[in-house]
């Protein structure tokens, strides 16, 4: 089963014998929120799911975006049809880390088949509604655990042992700028990989084994000795380069609660300045 699903793909499916159920994630840090243009215009059968309050706890001592209530996400997918044997998938307005967030949620609670829509919605040549679906209840019950999680700690053993990566801006990554947190830097021993070169101008992934390649340049292979992991700012768009880890064939670890989480903690060390190679 492969991690993401074209346009040209999901149109196809929509209309064939199993459709998949439609996942509407659409939201950008800061806003603006992504209901109304939900509203405006979605995918025939999509359902809104917002990732502040439904695909995130309350910020707090986990970060901006905590992994939510397991019993609350599942009842949240229930409510979008969500079922055990049919596929399911996820898209934003084209960034990504929206849907992968999604993705990533339904994957570590057990769901064997969601896939994100490559572009997003700016990918998307088919016809828009603005009708709200009533989807019948579905059956999906979160067991959570089938992808793994780092906490502050496996993410300080992993720079240490196996190999961290930074999805952020390589500004923010440097200590250059830190627009949101305490104190910008980053964790010691992580590697800048910012999520943006995962991605080509129009937003869709590039070729899996393009995208190989670069994981590689950084040390990230399925053989890397003491895994892999990925943090960002609040376990949102690591989430997306967990993903485009799975797409090149490297398994990968996220820390959820990311430098949101690690800087609001004064005894935690902070690096920065340019990666140490």
């Amino acid at each position: 089963m492969t991690a993401i699903i074209t346009a040209a793909e999901l149109s196809g499916e929509s209309a064939g014998p199993r459709p998949p159920v439609l996942i509407d994630v659409r939201w950008r840090l800061g806003g603006p929120p992504g209901r109304p243009e939900y509203e405006a215009g979605h995918l025939p059968g999509a359902v809104y799911v917002d990732l502040d309050t439904e695909l995130a706890g309350p910020p707090g001592a986990g970060g901006r975006h905590p992994l939510p209530d397991v019993a609350a996400f599942g009842a949240v997918m229930r409510r979008a049809g969500v079922c055990d044997d049919r596929p399911v998938v996820v898209y934003d307005g084209g960034q990504g880390w929206a849907a992968a967030r999604a993705w990533w949620l339904l994957r570590w609670t057990g769901h064997p088949d969601v896939r994100v829509l490559d572009g997003g919605l700016a990918a998307w040549t088919g016809p828009l509604t603005t009708e709200r679906p009533a989807p019948a209840e579905g059956d999906f019950r979160p067991v959570p655990g089938a992808l793994p999680v780092l906490d502050a700690d496996g993410a300080a053993a992993l720079a240490r042992d196996g190999l961290l990566l930074d999805a952020r801006a390589a500004e923010r990554y440097r200590g250059d700028v830190e627009p949101i947190d305490r104190v910008g830097g980053h964790v010691p021993g992580a590697l800048s990989a910012p999520t943006t070169e995962n991605v080509a101008e129009n937003g869709t992934f590039l070729p899996a084994g393009a995208l190989a390649a670069r994981f590689e340049a950084l040390g990230a292979t399925a053989a890397t000795e003491g895994g892999v992991g990925v943090y960002c700012g609040s376990g949102v768009s690591g989430a997306h380069e967990v993903l485009a880890l799975e797409i090149a064939g490297v398994p990968a670890a996220l820390y959820a609660g990311s430098w949101s989480q690690w800087s609001a903690d004064e005894s935690r060390p902070v690096a920065k300045g340019p990666d140490p190679g």
